[in-house]
């Protein structure tokens, strides 16, 4: 049984997440704080499966709590749960970047947390964070000879260029642990990448928008949220918006975004299945489908159809750099895998594979 501490202000709040979370068998509730003070204290004397963070409270914050924990060298791993991150898609990023392994969109209502969806959402993510392989620590962006690395690939690919034929997507899918991931991916991608990128990473409305400058900021690459009506180029990065699931569609010789609402697939929304699947009816030659850290198995079962339509290849993530060894361990399994990489690597096969202008 996993021990879990929650951190909250709300005395009514933590009541409620302390009765969803002991319905778990899986879980049990050891301590509650009301404060980061508090939760900081307790971290110190003991030792958590995994921690619920609120973002607002008095006396210390979540996120001042979580550059304590990296202070104080604490190894824990912490599910952020606030209603302050639905509005404040940029704490929630600070957050995931300060060792925050995933998080959830705490409803307004204390009698809302109560309902299925909020309390199914609650402890599957918090499953997930208990059950990772890391604990949090605070992101290191990609360095000058990480960058020189990845630089000298583009070089080599860019000297043998007529090697790399054909017109091609890269499909990539993550989730928990993803936007961490993600930032060590996307930024050594150059903005000159003989492909465009989709990616659908698991996150509710309001957050990628977030992601998506966050990347772009880092990256040479362009990076975007993807809108409806996107006409897809190359060189460009597009994310899937929160809470929709996005599809390609090919008419005219152009590819273009469009999204549908619909129910949950895999538990999630968007979902990597279906932006595989869209690619079926597409004008490209090859799709090299990337698969990152996430729980589940989203992203097989259109790996799976897609194959049957396209020529695919397909990079999953290692399981020793993965927050959670799901999606990646899926795919594998399924046998669908040509190349497994540590993350550090799949950006340049991903160069290595499409190819630069």
């Amino acid at each position: 049984m996993k021990k879990i501490l929650i951190i909250d202000d709300s005395a009514l709040m933590r009541t409620v997440l302390s009765d969803i979370i002991n319905s778990d068998s899986r879980f049990h509730v050891e301590e509650t704080a009301k404060d980061g003070v508090e939760g900081l204290e307790l971290l110190k004397k003991k030792s958590y499966d995994a921690v619920v963070l609120d973002v607002n409270m008095p006396r210390m914050d979540g996120i001042t709590l979580l550059k304590e924990i990296q202070r104080n060298n604490i190894r824990t791993k912490v599910m952020m749960a606030s209603t302050d991150t639905k509005e404040g898609a940029k704490v929630t990023m600070d957050a995931l970047e300060l060792g925050a392994l995933d998080f959830v969109h705490k409803p307004d209502r204390a009698s809302a947390c109560r309902e299925a969806d909020f309390s199914d959402q609650l402890l599957n993510t918090l499953a997930a964070v208990a059950e990772s392989r890391t604990v949090g620590t605070a992101f290191r962006p990609v360095s000058s000879e990480e960058r020189k690395a990845s630089q000298k690939v583009v070089e080599l690919v860019s000297r043998s260029a007529h090697k790399v034929t054909g017109n091609k997507i890269v499909a990539l899918a993550s989730s928990t642990g993803g936007p961490r991931a993600l930032q060590s991916v996307i930024p050594k991608l150059p903005k000159n990448l003989k492909a465009p990128v989709v990616l659908v990473q698991h996150m509710p409305q309001g957050f990628t928008a977030s992601l998506a400058e966050r990347l772009d900021s880092l990256s040479d690459i362009h990076v975007k949220e993807a809108k409806e009506g996107d006409v897809i180029e190359a060189g460009t990065v597009y994310i899937a918006a929160g809470g929709k699931h996005m599809h390609i569609k090919t008419a005219g010789g152009r590819h273009t975004i469009y999204y549908k609402d619909g129910p949950t697939r895999e538990g999630v929304r968007p979902c990597a299945n279906f932006m595989y699947e869209s690619l079926m009816d597409s004008d490209f030659d090859e799709v090299v489908c990337v698969v990152l850290t996430g729980m589940g198995a989203d992203g097989t079962e259109g790996i799976k159809n897609l194959e049957g339509k396209k020529k695919v290849h397909v990079i999953g993530q290692d399981e020793a750099t993965c927050t959670v060894y799901g999606m990646p361990k899926s795919v594998a399994v399924a046998g669908l895998v040509d190349q497994v990489v540590p993350l550090d690597n799949v950006a340049q096969e991903i160069i290595i594979n499409v190819g630069v202008k």
